[in-house]
């Protein structure tokens, strides 16, 4: 059937490999996003307290990684892989 309508295939193959990269795009900006807005978490709730969320991490009191504030920190650094990258190709593209 793709030999009766080889200009159809093509144009099919066209449109998954836009959708690919579209969805690649996507999820390249969606790992950008999540340090800057797990950090902006951190500091709100710095800011503006933890509220009944804070109660619920406070079980583990004695640890320094208890509470709201933390955890968003870290979420933030384990997340920060994309941002190093990132930074990384720029640079390597930038000397040549």
């Amino acid at each position: 059937m793709t030999e009766a309508c080889p200009l159809s295939s093509a144009t099919s193959a066209n449109r998954d490999g836009r959708a690919v990269t579209a969805t690649r795009d996507l999820a390249r900006w969606l790992a950008l996003a999540a340090t800057p807005t797990f950090a902006i978490m951190a500091l709100l709730t710095a800011v503006l307290g933890g509220g009944p969320a804070d109660m619920l991490c406070a079980a583990g009191q004695g640890s320094l990684l208890s509470g709201m504030i933390p955890m968003y920190l870290l979420m933030s650094a384990f997340h920060s892989s994309a941002w190093l990258k990132l930074i990384s190709d720029r640079r390597r593209d930038a000397r040549g």
